[in-house]
């Protein structure tokens, strides 16, 4: 039984391994599509159909409910799906809202209207066309008023780090920082809303400053599906767990290693 997570390259990965660390009886089938990496710099029509092809990928592979650990794919292709109407028995879920109702410090499910929360002042920090869809300011906008949002696209950060050079995505990161607190000097909170920030999450903490709480959306959703999970328990789907690139599979592999600290091993989608 196996659930899917798809990513536009290894950023997912940070998703998966915090579920595997909150769900270890959860067999996980986890698809990069290295080959079109990355995803923050194509248009919307063309992340759609991309992120289409990858989910009935893990479809047929047999995941029911497949995680779109990708924000560019949750921003751009998620909603349109969902609308789309989705194969019976078949969910597709995202990452925005986790973060947000952590953010807004709402609980799963409440509909509530808008309200005021603690937070005022927000940075986001994502690939361009994340912050061109202003997916995330609308979802936040059903749960929260009086919130600043300041979005700073943040781009060759995942390049980078999808090349290996984190030199290069360090300074990446020090430089998109700087540009953002040019427009909003004192952010009280930090969004990382590309899921290969967490890879230079210190980076972010240290260039924003210890007064800023740096929002990360690993455990946030793991804890999500994990609440999921026990209110669709049908959702397991009949899947075989591993790990499928759409990209070259041993270099692919090589870069999982050394991001996740643990032997990964690819095979070709």
């Amino acid at each position: 039984m196996a659930v899917g997570i798809f990513d536009s390259g290894l950023g997912g990965l940070t998703v998966l391994a915090a579920a595997q660390k909150r769900l270890p009886e959860v067999d996980f089938l986890y698809l990069g599509d290295s080959a079109h990496a990355p995803y923050g710099v194509r248009d919307a029509d063309d992340v759609y159909n991309l992120t289409t092809t990858a989910v009935h990928r893990l479809w047929d592979a047999g995941c029911d409910l497949v995680i779109l650990a990708c924000n560019t794919a949750s921003a751009a292709a998620l909603r349109r799906m969902q609308e789309g109407g989705l194969p019976r028995g078949k969910r597709v879920l995202g990452v925005f809202v986790p973060l947000i109702e952590a953010l807004t410090e709402r609980q799963w499910g409440d509909n509530s209207p808008p309200r005021e929360v603690a937070v005022k002042h927000v940075a986001l920090f994502a690939t361009p066309a994340t912050v061109a869809s202003r997916a995330f300011q609308r979802e936040l906008a059903f749960r929260a008023i009086g919130v600043d949002v300041e979005a700073q696209a943040c781009g060759g950060v995942v390049d980078a780090i999808e090349d290996g050079d984190m030199i290069l995505a360090e300074a990446l990161v020090r430089s998109h920082v700087d540009a953002l607190k040019r427009k909003m000097p004192q952010p009280q909170a930090a969004i990382l809303g590309c899921t290969h920030y967490p890879l230079m999450q210190d980076t972010f903490q240290d260039a924003l400053g210890p007064d800023v709480q740096v929002f990360s959306q690993g455990a946030l959703v793991a804890e999500s599906l994990a609440d999921y999970l026990v209110r669709h328990p049908d959702m397991l789907g009949g899947g075989a767990a591993g790990y499928l690139t759409t990209g070259d599979a041993a270099r692919v592999s090589d870069r999982a290693t050394q991001f996740l600290r643990r032997q990964i091993t690819f095979a070709a989608a």
